[in-house]
Order: structure tokens, then sequence, then C-alpha cells
């Protein structure tokens, strides 16, 4: 599946939900309304979706193209950063509460598409449907323990 188009990638939002692994438990239902929430971004080469102690409003699903995920506390960073690829997902800390703010920046090495999940909507929704909460936090919990233990390791 090719995703370059914006407009392609909007009519698409549940589709792209659909084949992602981060999503890949919830139920089509839940797919189209975690889809509703999505707003199509595309960013060029060597642009800055977001840094490190920006505000956290956003969580991302990459449509296209490769985005350098750096994570780092305080003065430490990882030295090269992680090569994220079509169907990751980033920008986990919208999706924390206690973390109003980036511990992480995300760099475009190629132009990108983005899904744009807002971070506070899509906690109103886990909240509201429990079942869906679950499913998406479990998978949170994953990223974030394979993103610290990567961190961790250097």
């Amino acid at each position: 599946m090719n995703f370059t188009d914006a407009a392609t990638a909007k009519l698409n939002c549940t589709e792209i939900l659909a084949h992602t692994a981060f999503f890949a438990e919830l139920t089509p239902e839940q797919r189209e309304r975690v889809a509703g929430l999505a707003r199509v971004e595309e960013h060029p080469q060597d642009a800055c979706i977001y840094r490190l102690g920006d505000l956290a409003g956003d969580f991302y699903i990459l449509v296209d193209g490769m985005v350098r995920f750096t994570i780092g506390l305080g003065s430490r960073r990882t030295h090269a950063g992680q090569i994220l690829r079509r169907g990751e997902v980033f920008g986990w800390a919208a999706l924390v509460e206690s973390a109003p703010k980036r511990i992480a920046a995300a760099q475009c090495i190629t132009p990108c598409t983005v899904l744009a999940i807002p971070g506070n909507q899509l906690l109103i929704l886990m909240d509201h449907d429990h079942t869906l909460g679950y499913r998406i936090m479990k998978q949170l919990n994953v990223l974030i323990t394979g993103n610290l233990t990567a961190f961790a390791s250097g």
C-alpha cells in the first residue's frame, strides 16, 4: 500500500490504522473512532516534527518516509537515534498524562507523511471505551519499555 498522497491518506486513515501493528488489537469500530481524530501532516526532509522539551500534543503514525527518533534526559541523548519507518508510531508522551513535555526529538530523514492524533482526544476516547484504552495501554507499555531499554543500552 502506498499512502504518499495526503488526500489518499486522509481517506484511508482507518485502513492505515488497520495496517499499523500498534492498533492491531482494536476492532474495526474502535479503529474508525481513532481514525476520526487523525489528521494528515506532510513534513519535508530535515524538518523537525518535535524537539526535546516541546509540549507533547500529538501521537504519530509514520505513513511514509523515515524519521530519526532521538530520546534524551538531561544531558544524556542516544547517539545515533532510532530510525523509524512506515507503520511505526512515535510521540508516546502525548498519551502519558504525567509527561506533558517531550523527552525525545523526531526529525525527518526523508520527506514524511504522518497521521497526527491529538493525545488529549485519544485519552478521552480511551477513558470512554475501557477496552480500547486497555488495548492501547498494553501497546504503549511495550513501546515505552522498548524505547527506554534502547536508551539505557546506549
